[in-house]
């Protein structure tokens, strides 16, 4: 494994050292940092700052220090509390402190913070740091800053792809199967087509593992929408056994060790939402190619308040996908599809769930069941499945037909869920509240982050029936006192936050016309 052979590169570098009693400090941190008394430290040459090593029963850790005079006594060591936990140090254990070089990779952070471009060598040793926790969140925030600033050449995004796969685990499926996937850019309210998609896929005898994030800033994930429904995490094997009975999977990529290098890479590029484009193709490409796709559709909504708010941004990273993807030896296609306003009516993990049901029924919301199908369709014939324009009317065939409802029901049995589940069997907030039109007109504009803040305030996704359902959509008439949209909360507090968050939150706009309208 790569864990091992990097962990073993511990033991080649040169250090000095000494021993210590730990200390436990009852704070959480979230970071790998250890307190040190400041003279003690000053005389084995660390400083603040300073990375050491903690080896305790033949492994060695790398943290971070920081320093005290007074709190921490010669001869100890302070272990935050949750350092503690996850290494399973506990009060006067003896440790020692393991005074270690510089890594080289900072000097290759330092070349492309100067416009340098770094080769593959380079860059798996920069991969390699960051997942032996060598660098502080600084030196990669500096990283990410100068491929944010100076952009990555297509070399250096494949070699950073492969360096990220390496980082973690493989999916291996036996025999020569054709694997699909598919990957949204985000930044849609409601958009859970995968749910749709993949039992479709599956139906279609095509294998399509697909592994699902939980929300960040949205109201929900697919894997937060899917857990509504079964267990989402699974370990690699699980996963394995569960896409060969059933061809299809919806899990939670987090519970895997696959390409988990990505997952400490997005936890400092999340603060000030950075995205550069270079780590971007590399953060989605690595984790299909950790799957084993070779056929893979992406979904960039273009429009107001998404990512990608122009067509032409839009149309230049689906090419710089399909370039990068071919030299990975993945068929892409990606699709520039429109993402001004949420898809379907439901905004939150039980109300999206709901969603999708009515979908695979032949019913639901018309835009949720359309975009599905299209990039279902466009699936199928990217894997050859059907001939080139046939794509959509075989996926809707499939859908109409009832198999992909048959084949849902089967992966969620497969994934510990009742399989009989129904619509009506999904609870969704009891509390709630309707926001009604103040005035005659026409929607214009309904806008996805307003939305998706409600309803994260509402209780979404921790709460899984909580968040927004939205009556009507843009361009539909309304006259003073319509529904526009229902809140719904778990706590009647929660409910009281979202409501005050209308004051100030411009989610609906509206253009008044002038006939047949009564106010």
């Amino acid at each position: 494994m790569y864990q091992e052979k990097v962990m073993k590169k511990v033991d080649v570098w040169r250090y000095k050292k000494y021993e210590a009693k730990v200390r436990i400090v009852d704070i959480y941190t979230g970071k790998k940092i250890i307190l040190l008394n400041e003279e003690e430290a000053k005389e084995h040459d660390i400083y603040a700052g300073y990375r050491a090593g903690l080896k305790h029963r033949g492994h060695t850790h790398v943290v971070i220090v920081d320093v005290s005079s007074k709190l921490i006594k010669p001869g100890e060591v302070g272990i935050f509390r949750d350092l503690a936990k996850a290494k399973h140090l506990k009060e006067g254990d003896v440790v020692e402190i393991v005074h270690m070089d510089r890594p080289a990779s900072i000097a290759y952070i330092k070349k492309k913070l100067d416009k340098g471009v770094l080769n593959k060598e380079e860059i798996k040793e920069i991969v390699s740091d960051v997942m032996r926790d060598r660098l502080s969140e600084i030196e990669t925030a500096a990283w990410i800053t100068a491929a944010y600033i100076n952009g990555f050449s297509d070399e250096e995004i494949i070699a950073l792809t492969e360096a990220t796969v390496e980082s973690g685990e493989v999916l291996e499926l036996p025999g020569k199967k054709k694997i699909l996937d598919k990957h949204s850019i985000g930044g849609v309210a409601g958009n859970r087509t995968t749910m749709i998609i993949v039992p479709i896929i599956a139906a279609a005898g095509l294998y399509i593992p697909k592994t699902s994030s939980r929300s960040i800033t949205s109201a929900a994930g697919t894997a937060d929408t899917m857990e509504v429904l079964c267990n989402v995490t699974f370990s690699i094997e699980e996963l394995r056994k569960i896409v060969l009975k059933c061809n299809g999977a919806i899990a939670w990529g987090g519970g895997m060790n696959l390409a988990p290098v990505d997952d400490k890479l997005i936890r400092i590029r999340r603060p000030l939402s950075l995205d550069p484009q270079g780590l971007l193709l590399a953060s989605i490409l690595a984790k299909k190619k950790s799957v084993g796709a070779q056929y893979v559709i992406i979904d960039i909504p273009v429009g107001r308040g998404v990512k990608v708010p122009y067509v032409e941004k839009g149309q230049e990273l689906a090419k710089h996908f399909i370039r990068v993807g071919k030299m990975l030896n993945m068929k892409i296609e990606a699709l520039i599809t429109d993402g001004s306003e949420p898809i379907g009516r439901g905004v939150g993990p039980a109300l999206e769930c709901i969603d999708v049901f009515e979908v695979l029924k032949g019913r639901g919301p018309s835009d949720l069941r359309h975009k599905s199908v299209l990039m279902a369709g466009k699936l199928l014939e990217l894997s050859g499945k059907v001939k080139k324009g046939e794509g959509y009317a075989v996926a809707s065939s499939i859908l109409e037909s009832g198999k992909a409802l048959k084949k849902f029901r089967q992966i969620i049995e497969l994934q510990g869920g009742d399989p009989k589940v129904e619509p009506e069997d999904i609870e969704v907030g009891e509390h709630s509240y309707t926001f009604k039109a103040k005035t005659g007109g026409s929607i214009f504009h309904i806008d996805n982050k307003a939305i998706s803040k409600i309803a994260r305030i509402a209780g979404a996704p921790r709460d899984k029936g909580a968040g927004i359902v939205l009556h009507k959509m843009r361009g539909d008439k309304v006259r003073k006192g319509d529904p526009i949209f229902t809140i719904y909360a778990e706590s009647e507090a929660k409910l009281d936050f979202a409501i005050k968050a209308l004051r100030r939150l411009e989610t609906v706009e509206m253009r008044k016309i002038l006939l047949n309208v009564v106010e």
